[in-house]
């Protein structure tokens, strides 16, 4: 007799974009299904669909909503969120994809390589900066596009 699971779902793939949209908003999602890939995916999802400034309000609203229904706040970085919607935006506007899995394929780097991409626009640490969690930095070497 094989024991079911309460998650069906190995990895965020295996929800419609309205599905994931939804449990993410909801915070209902999984928390190990929200991976650096699934972060990239709701911001294709929200820009593709809302534009890319209503993108950058939906998910810092969503993702300061979902560490604190985690109780991990702290993990919350502002800037990173809205550098993150600004880069999915930039590759978006050269790409020939209609959906977020061949989006990826045809600009790995977002995945394998996001840090250096930012490290192309801050000269400093996005990442630990506590000011940088709690606001958005604009970049000082390079803007988005």
């Amino acid at each position: 007799m094989q024991v079911q699971q309460l998650s069906m779902e190995k990895d965020h793939y295996q929800l419609t974009n309205a599905e994931f949209e939804q449990r993410f908003e909801a915070a209902t999602l999984d928390p190990s299904l929200f991976s650096h890939e699934a972060h990239l995916r709701l911001a294709w999802i929200h820009v593709t669909q809302y534009g890319v400034e209503q993108a950058e309000e939906n998910i810092c609203t969503q993702i300061l909503n979902f560490v604190k229904h985690l109780g991990a706040e702290d993990k919350f970085n502002k800037t990173l969120t809205i550098a993150a919607v600004k880069a999915v935006h930039h590759f978006i506007q050269k790409s020939k994809a209609n959906n977020f899995s061949s989006f990826i394929q045809e600009f790995p780097r977002l995945k394998t390589n996001f840090k250096d991409l930012l490290d192309f626009h801050y000269g400093f640490d996005i990442f630990h900066s506590e000011r940088a969690k709690k606001e958005y930095l604009e970049p000082d070497l390079l803007p988005f596009e």
